[in-house]
């Protein structure tokens, strides 16, 4: 019961968050309503996310992994990065799309609850894993829907329609700067993801793994090749974009599609 409290509490401030950073996004004067309301409704939705996430996800039986609890804390994860990223970057605009899907997410994670558990004599080196993987999917799936709306910024100058996305983003080569460092963060992420799973788990390549590490595999070749091409070949713009947008889908295939196929198809755990 006071898990679903939890809920409705994040879901209001969530939506709430949204709809004024909308709304400041369509009004001709973005001051008001001021830009700290849309990150406070954020930073409140946040807290009471973390709290459902941790009566959902933490009994002594061991941490809730299943599906929607991991959707659920990499959202939360997301939401976190955009929080202090929107603390010296006007970048808080994102969090339209990323704040209605968190409410979902919430509100489906308790209609359809999830019993996959890492127990809690799991190995650290196991759990570690875990973690870095959790937050390289996080920064890496931020960094795609940046390049989003660098995509949509990119448009708009190119077509002279300077509506309000471009008015409360930063200039397009800060954009580009900032995309590119995301990815950096998360490649490097990712490739300590990749490792302490080649030393942590018994086996890499076991079945229900194999096409997770081979797909994760994929899209570290795939972002390292934008990193190098953007390194000796100054690749930007829409070059830029499709990479990462690539990247991002083989990487949430990765994990979240071979979770969806074994965890809620199958019927078994990941």
């Amino acid at each position: 019961m006071i898990s679903l409290l939890f809920v409705a509490f994040a879901v209001a401030a969530y939506l709430s968050g949204a709809g004024v950073i909308a709304y400041r996004l369509v009004r001709r004067n973005p001051e008001t309503p001021p830009r700290w309301l849309g990150i406070l409704l954020c930073v409140i939705g946040l807290l009471f996310h973390a709290l459902v996430l941790y009566l959902d996800g933490y009994s002594d039986r061991g941490v809730n992994l299943g599906f929607f609890n991991a959707f659920s804390l990499v959202t939360w994860t997301i939401l976190l990065l955009l929080l202090f990223s929107a603390l010296n970057k006007p970048v808080e605009m994102l969090g339209i799309p990323l704040l209605p899907v968190a409410a979902l997410i919430l509100v489906i994670g308790q209609i359809y609850p999830s019993n996959y558990l890492l127990r809690p004599d799991t190995h650290w080196g196991l759990v570690v894993h875990v973690a870095i993987s959790v937050i390289a999917y996080s920064v890496l799936a931020l960094a795609s829907i940046h390049a989003l709306a660098l995509a949509i910024q990119d448009h708009q100058l190119h077509n002279r329609h300077p509506g309000g996305l471009i008015r409360m983003l930063p200039p397009l080569q800060t954009m580009e700067q900032l995309l590119f460092e995301m990815i950096a963060l998360g490649f490097l992420l990712l490739t300590l993801a990749l490792l302490s799973g080649f030393f942590f788990l018994e086996d890499m390549f076991r079945q229900h793994v194999a096409h997770k590490t081979t797909l994760s595999l994929i899209a570290w070749v795939v972002f390292g090749t934008l990193l190098l091409g953007r390194f000796r070949y100054g690749w930007r713009g829409k070059t830029a974009i499709i990479w990462t947008l690539s990247g991002f889908v083989v990487l949430m295939l990765a994990y979240f599609g071979s979770k969806l196929v074994i965890e809620l198809l199958l019927g078994r755990g990941a």
